[in-house]
């Protein structure tokens, strides 16, 4: 029952639509450009790299900070805080991609789940990070460092979990 609310209440953070907020202070749905989504990378592309930034930022801590407050609140359990966390984050990614008010039509999720990789794992959070640029940097395409990265990620968390 726990992690059913969990995953309700990480939908509904995942709902506050960072780049379709940004998008309207400057007038504009930022759904009609570029890409069509409403995260992120559209954001950069279209509004430029500060804006890009700001909603990286926000929707990056909007799985962040809720991860890590179920991290303090379940901290005398370790393994069960790891499980919770983990559907923590996955509501807010879905709420991200899937906001009902939208129509279900949200961001890619890119920058939520490297907050949830960042609250699990600090040292991997890292590792993906010099990855993701380094693919971006030579490649130009987010989407394949994100698949890539995502890759790394469940490797990586496999050999820490057998080491710890």
């Amino acid at each position: 029952m726990l992690r059913i609310l969990l995953l309700i209440i990480g939908y509904f953070i995942g709902n506050i639509e960072t780049g379709y907020i940004f998008g309207k202070l400057n007038k504009m749905d930022i759904r009609n450009y570029g890409s069509g989504n409403a995260g992120a990378t559209n954001t950069l592309r279209v509004l430029g790299p500060k804006a890009g930034l700001i909603v990286f930022l926000g929707d990056f801590c909007k799985s962040l900070i809720p991860c890590l407050l179920v991290r303090y609140i379940f901290r005398d359990n370790v393994s069960l805080s790891y499980v919770y966390m983990l559907y923590i984050g996955l509501g807010v990614v879905l709420g991200h991609n899937f906001p009902f008010y939208l129509g279900f039509k949200g961001g890619k999720g890119v920058a939520s789940t490297a907050g949830i990789i960042m609250a699990l794992d600090y040292r991997i959070a890292f590792v993906c990070l010099a990855i993701f640029i380094l693919i971006v940097a030579i490649t130009r395409y987010v989407s394949l460092a994100s698949i890539v990265v995502m890759i790394i990620f469940i490797g990586m968390s496999h050999m820490l979990v057998k080491t710890n």
